[in-house]
Parts: structure tokens; C-alpha cells; sequence
């Protein structure tokens, strides 16, 4: 009998991680477990997130695998929102802070006493004095890199711990024994160094996480909550599916809604990066973390939990950190073989050259803490700080994939266009007055559900009359009397058959419009242009997209003359009109066989094929679509602006990873020589290690600030 796979995924903490070697053993040891289909470690956000059959495999045995490993996991929190976890997280991680501040310290402290009390070194008492004091340091402070080493030497692998370990603790011994020289104020200031650049550090990419607890930050504790009459204040995980909410002005809306009640002006920013407050009535809809900024709304519930916006925002986001890109995976196969090549030339080091300081030097230097540093820090930033102007990458290969974008075609509608009909002219015919004529056809439409008709109400929505014998007229139009007139709305061949002279040509029709005609008592009265409008975003981002080099083309199912319309007004000169979902695929397809890297924009739904055979998909989504969205990239906003914002940030993104594993591997390639030469004493090696990952998180940090270009 053959065995059902059951897809599943999984994201759970790590903890113990200090380096690119911690985090590829951590993934290589995942990866082996049966049934892993893909695993991927993050050093920055100290997680796994792992794709496996569940058929094969539980999360507890991925639990129990990287435990017995010597490094500590634990199973999520069931029905724990990502909200709740990020706010747990931050806590363990102030905690920890914390600590390695206070350790750090005391070790820093300690090693000015020590350097103080070296020059009487010879003296017994003062010997012995430095070295319980070193040996104090290394068993309080210094501790978990001694028991990570050794859980690293049981499981046959090394990685930073493995060269601090050794390297302090070989200082150690050779000063227990050695009747002359002795390096206790070195063990104690490296384990000191060690900690501060790890403090600093973990300070650094507190930092790089900011979105993510900015997010968090916005979900609020208690909701307003209408039962049996009377208002109560309940916690947030205590709501229910259609509960009715009040949110007084100044109060964050607590859960997604649609307004039932009040009239306000909702802060959205949080969502689309707009910061212009949206007006809200009966029948808007809310989303949960936005600000009432005005007036008192009550609503009612209609998502909770993981299926809110913030959360499947939260969750992608927190998903394109975890993820990781490929440019990772090459520092992570430079890492796992990097600590033993390093402990060998440690080991050459003090055959050839007898300098005990040197070997030392060697094996502190080299930690690969900036390697394992360099692309995740850069991702956390610039999906941050995309995440702040509307936008989420789904990881960080879309990040990468986007930086080699060359060409990128345009849906039309949806995309480049509104997306709905709306009426862009009007003319009175035969000296009909024009209000009037308008109040007319508005009061016809609106009892009809056709878009186009409702395009006409909603470009003369006040003062509609009573319509009496009202009918629609399917694919034709729709009539009906008003006030005593006879009025027919719709298609030219529907006022030929009730007999109404239509004698002006439709110069409409030639710009991509849809030409409406008005008849009051039998005679033409006017005639309504309507056509769904290019995005105001949509000529300025082409330009700019032209100007950064990129080809673009405009891609669609409507018919050559609309296409070619809209796509002038656009500044596209390229257009494909009248294709299938099919055919936009055959197209991207085409253009990659030219060895073009594509990206293809579109709404996110009929587009999917076309997104997902793409280089780089970019869907445009609502607020409320977006987990639907199938593209690595998704617009939380429909602004054009951002597919620019989008290209630029991925280009600086991978500028900024480069720069990072260029200063990893360069400083390792000048550091150890020099060091294995004599160049560098014990104590500067493990300030100059400690300082290297600092200034890899801290130029990942520019990105968050950097102005695009």
C-alpha cells in the first residue's frame, strides 16, 4: 500500500546559534531528518522554518533532532499569533541582552585589573590570583562557549565556540604551566571582547527587526465589545466571529470589520504606507492595528486571529526574513568547511613559527560571525523597510531575482488602469440642458447593476429622480420614464431600433472608449464617454522604469484599439493586445528565450499563470487580498510608484549583501595571514572579531535610512 504525503510546514525557535557554522550545522542537520523536503536556518531571527511530509515526520522530531545537537528548540506556541510571538521574542531577547551586557562588562572590568596586576605575574600569589580570576571569567561568562564547543566536538562538527574554546582555553593551560609567559589577561579580555562585539551586536539587530515589532506593537491588548447591550472591555483573544466593536477616536481598530455604524477617518499607514487618513462609513471596511483617528465607529467582526491582515502581513514578512536567499547558501558551503581549514592553519602556525600568541591569534580571528551575518541582516532591513512603503517580499530570493529585473510587462487592467469604468466626457446634443440631462441618465443607471451604469452614477450621484417602468435591456442598455420623459441610456443600435435619428460620428470609440448614448422623448439628448482610467501613478513609474534601463510592454486581453489607448497614455510603446491568460505566459516565455530577466505586474488573480512563470511576479492586492496575492512580490497599495520603490530597494538590497560578505571574506583573507605572521596579539584579534560582525550589522542598518536610487 502506498503512503499518503501530507505537505506541511513548520517555523520554531533556536536558540544557541553564534555563527554561519552554528546555522549551517543546525540546517544540515534538519535536512537529513526523513521527510524534510527543505529546511532553512535564519542566525538573525534564531528560527527554522521546515517544509516536511508529515507523514514521515513530526515537528517534535525536528524538535528532538536539533536538540541532540547541543542547541535548544522548542515546539511554537499552539494558536499563538505571530503578533503574540514577536512580542514573547523580544522579551527573551531583551533578557538576553541584558545579561551578555552585564557579563561582558564585569569580564571587561576584570581584564583592566588583570592587565594592571601583569607586570608582577612572577609573583605567586599574583599568579594564582590571575588565575582564578581567569578561570572565574571563563566558567561564569565565558561558559557557553566552552559547553557549545564541547557539544560541537561530540556531534564530530566545530564552529565559533570551537575556536574561542580553543584558543582561550589553550591560553589557560599554557599559562598554568608555562614557568615564564603567561596569557591570563589575554583569555580574560578575549572572553570580554568576544561578549561586547556580541552585545553590540545583538543591539545592532534588534534593530534590523524593527517592522516586525512595529507591527507586532499595533495589535491592542483589550477591544470595545458590544454584549447583551452594554459595552465591555474584553481581551483580544477573547473575540468571537461577529462580535459588534467600538472604536472611539484616538483607539486602534481591533479586529478586521465592516462598519455598521459612525463616520470616521481611519489611519492606514501601518497597511499601504499612505499616510492620508481613509474615510470610513457604514459598509467601509476596517482592518485591525489601523487608528480611528475621528469620529466613534462601531463594527462588526468578520476576521480574527491568523486570517487579519496584520497577521498574514506579519506572517509573510516574518517569512521573507526566515527564508533563506541564494546567496546565503553560498556563504553558508563557505562556512561548514571554514572552522577546521581555520584550526589548521592554527596548528601550522605554532609548528612553523613556535609563537604560542600567534596560534592563538589565528583561531580567535577567523570566527565567521560576519559571514553568517552578512545577507540575512541585509534581507531583515530591506524587507522592513519594504514593508513600511506597502510592499512585502515573500523572501529573499525575490529580493535577488528582482535586482536582476531587466524587463518587466504590464497587465492593463487592474494594473496600469483604476480597474473600474468611469465616465471621462460628457456633451449635451440638440440644446438639451446639461444638468438635466445628466440627472436623467444618473436616475435610469441607477437601478441598473451593469458597471458601466453605475460608472454613470457615480459621476453624477445627487439629486436622483423616481423612475417608473424601468427596464435593463441586456447587452444594449437600459429605459425608463422619469418625471414624464422617456429616457433610453446605452449602445447606439439600441436607440436606432426605438427609432431615434443618431446621425454624429462616435470619435470615442477610436480612443479605446465606450460610447454611451442618451435619448430624452425620441430624440438624441447626449452621449457619455466611459473608459476605465489609467492609474495617475502609471505614466511617471513607466518613465522612471525606462530611465533606470528597463524595457517595458503592456500585456492584454482587451482589443487593440482600448490597448493602444491606454497604453499611450501610460508612455508604453510596446502593447500585446488580445490575449488569453495563456497567451501573456507564451509571452514572458518568449521573452526569457531572448535571455531577458522578466517581471510581470498584474492584480494577482487572473494573472497568476503570468505571475508565476515570471522572474519576479508583482502583484497589486488590497488590503484584504493579501495573502491571495501570488507573486513574490505584492503592492499592499494600488500605486504604481511602488513597482519603482520595489526595483530600486532590491538593487540596493543586493548591493548592500555584497558589500557585507566582500568585508566578511576580506577581512578574514588579510586577518589571518597577519595574524598567523605576528601581526596581531590574541587580545586585538578578538576586538577586531567582535568589531567585524558589528560593522556588517551596521551597514545592513543603512538600508533602512538610505535614499534609493
Amino acid at each position: 500500500m502506498t503512503r499518503t504525503q501530507v505537505e506541511s510546514k513548520v517555523t520554531f525557535p533556536v536558540r544557541g546559534m553564534t555563527c554561519a557554522a552554528c546555522q549551517s550545522f543546525v540546517q544540515k542537520t534538519l535536512e537529513q531528518q526523513p521527510g524534510v523536503r527543505t529546511a532553512s536556518v535564519n542566525l538573525m531571527l534564531h528560527n527554522a522554518t521546515v517544509a516536511y511530509d508529515a507523514s514521515a515526520v513530526s515537528p517534535a522530531d525536528l524538535i528532538a533532532a536539533v536538540n541532540n545537537t547541543g542547541y535548544e528548540a522548542e515546539l511554537p506556541v499552539p494558536r499563538r499569533s505571530i503578533a503574540d510571538e514577536q512580542l514573547h521574542r523580544e522579551k527573551e531577547d531583551e533578557a538576553a541582552y541584558r545579561q551578555m551586557r552585564t557579563r561582558a562588562a564585569v569580564s571587561l572590568a576584570a581584564g583592566a585589573v588583570s592587565m594592571a596586576l601583569m607586570p608582577w605575574h612572577d609573583v605567586e600569589s599574583v599568579r594564582w590570583s590571575l588565575a582564578a580570576l581567569s578561570l572565574l571569567i571563563m566558567t561564569w561568562a565565558g561558559r557557553r562557549f566552552y559547553m557549545k564547543a564541547w557539544s560541537a566536538l561530540i556531534h564530530k562538527t566545530s564552529d565559533m565556540n570551537t575556536l574561542i574554546a580553543l584558543g582561550t582555553g589553550a591560553a589557560f593551560v599554557y599559562s598554568l604551566f608555562s614557568p615564564h609567559d603567561v596569557y591570563y589577561e589575554a583569555v580574560i579580555f578575549i572572553l570580554g571582547l568576544v561578549l561586547l562585539g556580541n552585545t553590540l551586536e545583538a543591539r545592532a539587530k534588534r534593530k534590523t527587526s524593527a517592522a516586525l515589532q512595529a507591527l507586532a506593537h499595533l495589535q491592542p491588548a483589550t477591544a470595545r465589545v458590544l454584549r447583551n447591550g452594554e459595552e465591555v472591555e474584553v481581551p483580544i483573544g477573547e473575540l468571537q466571529l461577529g462580535d459588534v466593536l467600538i472604536a472611539r477616536p484616538g483607539e486602534r481598530i481591533a479586529a478586521d470589520g465592516v462598519v455598521l455604524e459612525g463616520v470616521s477617518a481611519v489611519d492606514e499607514s501601518m497597511l499601504t504606507g499612505e499616510p492620508i487618513p481613509v474615510d470610513k462609513q457604514a459598509g467601509s471596511q476596517v482592518t485591525g492595528g489601523t487608528l480611528n483617528a475621528q469620529g466613534l465607529l462601531r463594527y462588526r467582526a468578520t476576521a480574527l486571529g491568523a486570517e487579519t491582515v496584520i497577521e498574514q502581513i506579519l506572517r509573510m514578512l516574518r517569512d521573507a526574513q526566515g527564508e533563506q536567499a541564494p546567496m546565503q547558501r553560498l556563504a553558508d558551503r563557505v562556512s561548514s568547511v571554514f572552522v577546521p581549514i581555520v584550526i589548521g592553519i592554527a596548528l601550522l602556525t605554532l609548528l612553523a613559527t613556535q609563537s604560542f600568541s600567534s596560534a592563538v591569534a589565528v583561531l580567535i580571528i577567523a570566527c565567521p560571525c560576519a559571514m553568517g551575518l552578512a545577507v540575512p541582516a541585509a534581507i531583515m532591513v530591506a524587507t522592513g523597510r519594504a514593508a513600511r512603503m506597502g510592499l512585502l517580499f515573500r523572501n529573499g530570493e525575490a529580493i535577488e531575482r528582482l535586482d536582476k529585473v531587466d524587463t518587466i510587462v504590464f497587465d492593463k487592467t487592474g494594473t496600469l488602469t483604476e480597474g473600474r469604468p468611469e465616465v471621462v466626457a460628457f456633451e449635451t446634443l440638440n440644446g438639451f440642458n446639461h444638468d438635466r440631462v445628466l440627472t436623467l441618465a444618473a436616475s435610469v443607471e441607477h437601478a441598473s447593476e451593469h458597471p458601466l451604469a453605475q460608472a454613470v452614477v457615480r459621476h453624477h450621484p445627487d439629486g436622483l429622480l423616481h423612475v417608473a417602468k424601468f427596464a435593463a435591456l441586456p447587452g444594449m442598455g437600459a429605459e425608463g420614464n422619469v418625471e414624464g420623459s422617456r429616457v433610453l441610456i446605452g449602445k447606439r443600435s439600441l436607440l436606432e431600433q426605438h427609432g431615434v435619428a443618431v446621425s454624429i460620428r462616435d470619435t470615442h470609440a477610436q480612443l479605446g472608449r465606450t460610447t454611451l448614448w442618451v435619448a430624452v422623448d425620441g430624440v438624441l439628448a447626449g452621449i457619455f464617454a466611459v473608459a476605465d482610467r489609467p492609474r495617475e501613478s502609471a505614466r511617471p513609474s513607466v518613465e522612471t522604469l525606462k530611465a533606470m534601463g528597463l524595457r517595458v510592454l503592456m500585456v492584454t486581453g482587451d482589443q487593440e484599439p482600448t490597448a493602444r489607448a491606454v497604453a499611450a497614455e501610460a508612455g508604453i510603446t510596446e502593447v500585446i493586445a488580445g490575449v488569453l491568460p495563456a497567451g501573456k505566459v507564451d509571452v514572458i516565455r518568449r521573452l526569457r528565450a531572448e535571455g531577458r530577466n522578466v517581471a510581470m505586474a498584474g492584480d494577482g488573480i487572473n494573472d497568476a499563470p503570468a505571475l508565476a512563470v515570471s522572474d519576479a511576479g508583482i502583484a497589486l492586492a488590497s488590503g484584504t487580498d493579501v495573502a491571495a496575492a501570488a507573486a513574490p512580490v505584492t503592492l499592499v497599495r494600488p500605486d504604481l510608484t511602488g513597482i519603482v520603490d520595489a526595483i530600486l530597494l532590491a538593487r540596493a538590497a543586493v548591493r548592500n549583501m555584497r558589500q557585507n560578505l566582500f568585508w566578511a571574506l576580506i577581512y578574514n583573507v588579510i586577518a589571518i595571514p597577519a595574524a598567523a605572521l605576528g601581526y596581531l596579539n590574541p587580545i586585538i584579534a578578538s576586538a577586531a572579531m567582535s568589531l567585524s560582525s558589528v560593522s556588517v550589522v551596521t551597514n545592513s542598518l543603512r538600508l533602512a535610512r538610505m535614499p534609493l536610487k
